[in-house]
């Protein structure tokens, strides 16, 4: 597995949900995000409350500037989603450091498989462990309606 380089100074990661800034995480993933789209801030807040978040916080200000969120039973499976950092802060490795302490935490709670699905990033997962499925043919799916309305 790649070594990630530590979070850049001036910024820590957190899973307090206290910290989260759900009306900016809100905004970030229902503006800017292709898979989320107009995703509804209500829809957001139960995303949010039945999943382990993650922040990437600047330490100075105290403001959020990036977000993940997993869904997990934290015991046999993950599902790694919401990947997001604010555009200003791009560049300094803070979604890369997210990810790596995302994969630490789970590896922790004895979680042998985490999954996510991405159209562009593939870069930024594959520096910390992931790897494209290995029997990809063996994975379905059960979809209720249009990607935008059943995946965000």
């Amino acid at each position: 597995m790649t070594r990630v380089p530590p979070l850049a100074e001036g910024y820590e990661i957190s899973t307090d949900p206290g910290r989260l800034d759900v009306t900016r995480v809100h905004h970030w993933l229902s503006t800017d995000a292709y898979w989320a789209l107009g995703r509804d801030l209500e829809k957001q807040e139960r995303a949010v409350a039945g999943s382990l978040n993650f922040g990437v916080y600047d330490t100075a200000s105290g403001a959020q500037v990036a977000y993940a969120r997993v869904v997990t039973d934290h015991a046999t499976f993950a599902w790694l989603c919401d990947v997001y950092v604010d555009p200003s802060v791009r560049g300094k490795g803070l979604g890369t450091a997210m990810v790596a302490a995302v994969r630490d935490r789970l590896r922790a709670d004895g979680v042998p498989r985490v999954l996510l699905a991405t159209q562009d990033a593939h870069g930024v997962y594959r520096k910390t462990g992931f790897e494209p499925l290995e029997f990809p043919d063996r994975w379905m799916a059960l979809i209720f309606a249009k990607f935008s309305d059943s995946v965000s």
